[in-house]
């Protein structure tokens, strides 16, 4: 009787934990404000879809359609300053392979975002822009615009 008394409780015990993880992710999505943009150039189509939690931190999706039939796609996160927003895309290139990590860098302009170019550099396989070297926003690859729902 005791065994089964003791498994109960542990079962309980894991119950409230688990339902009190679920709630405060749930009330952390609901808080955060969230986020959707669209670019397009030339060569490609860009949808950016993140939410903003508390002052200075993002998650989200990153999608870079390439023509018709190439995409890449994947998660951002990273941090919010002012109007920068710098993080990393974690992706699998189309076609498949390994997971592979970018930095991006983007600057608020008139409700609009600006995607930024910079050095990178590699450390300790962890590719950033490289600190010292100003990241350029003079001619982005993407020049988001707000989706409004």
């Amino acid at each position: 009787m005791n065994v089964v008394l003791k498994k109960s409780k542990s079962f309980v015990g894991f119950c409230v934990v688990f339902a009190a993880v679920v709630f405060s992710c749930a009330d952390a999505n609901k808080q955060g404000k969230q986020f959707s943009y669209r670019a397009i150039n030339d060569k490609a189509t860009a949808l950016l879809q993140f939410t903003q939690l508390g002052d200075n931190s993002f998650f989200g999706q990153y999608e870079i359609q390439y023509g018709q039939s190439q995409k890449d796609s994947g998660e951002v996160r990273g941090i919010i300053s002012g109007d920068t927003i710098k993080g990393s895309f974690y992706y699998h290139p189309y076609g498949g392979g390994v997971l592979k990590r970018y930095p991006i860098a983007l600057l608020k302009r008139k409700n609009k975002l600006l995607l930024g170019k910079g050095v990178i550099s590699v450390y300790m396989g962890i590719p950033s822009f490289l600190k010292g070297d100003p990241i350029d926003y003079s001619d982005p690859e993407f020049v988001f615009e707000e989706i409004k729902k």
